[in-house]
């Protein structure tokens, strides 16, 4: 079973991002950057893609492959991801682990018990991908929402595939 099939997966990463996230906005994070950011986070790559990129080694060390097939399939991944986040921001809610706040826009934020949560989770991938969602926010906590877009829909459209995949291109097809 894949893991980002399991709602406790994913809400503990949405708390590992919002408590990443609360080091540069304290006011707390919309839905729809928080779908992009956790995205991003999980598929670091696909924001990093040029190999001279100066996050990429980083990124490499921590874990992330390129060459995984989650990244051939980025688009339904992401249309997966947004299905699921509506509902997994509910059950966080509803487990008193994130607020809702009002600051032009509807916006989320832990709370003392959801960043307790957080901060106890010390799994390896819970380390890669807090490693990730701060170079994602980092990237793009500046971006306007119509900018955040556009770069998600490019990350998608033109992902960069290694040349040196295991896989031989005719394989592919």
């Amino acid at each position: 079973m894949n893991p980002e099939n399991t709602a406790a997966f994913r809400c503990a990463r949405l708390l590992l991002l919002m408590l990443v996230v609360e080091e540069n906005v304290p006011l707390g994070i919309d839905a729809e950057r928080l779908g992009a950011y956790d995205f991003l986070a999980a598929h670091p790559l696909l924001l990093a893609r040029a190999p001279d990129d100066p996050d990429r080694p980083a990124l490499r060390r921590a874990g992330f492959d390129d060459r995984a097939l989650a990244y051939a399939s980025a688009g339904q991944r992401l249309v997966t991801a947004q299905q699921h986040l509506g509902r997994d921001l509910s059950t966080l809610l509803g487990a008193g682990m994130v607020v809702l706040g009002a600051a032009g826009r509807v916006r989320y934020r832990l709370t003392p018990e959801g960043r307790s949560a957080a901060s106890a989770l010390n799994a390896a991938y819970a380390r890669s991908y807090a490693d990730a969602a701060r170079i994602v926010v980092r990237r793009l906590r500046r971006l306007s929402g119509r900018r955040l877009r556009q770069t998600l829909r490019e990350c998608i459209s033109h992902p960069y595939l290694p040349v040196s995949s295991h896989l031989p291109l005719k394989d592919l097809t």
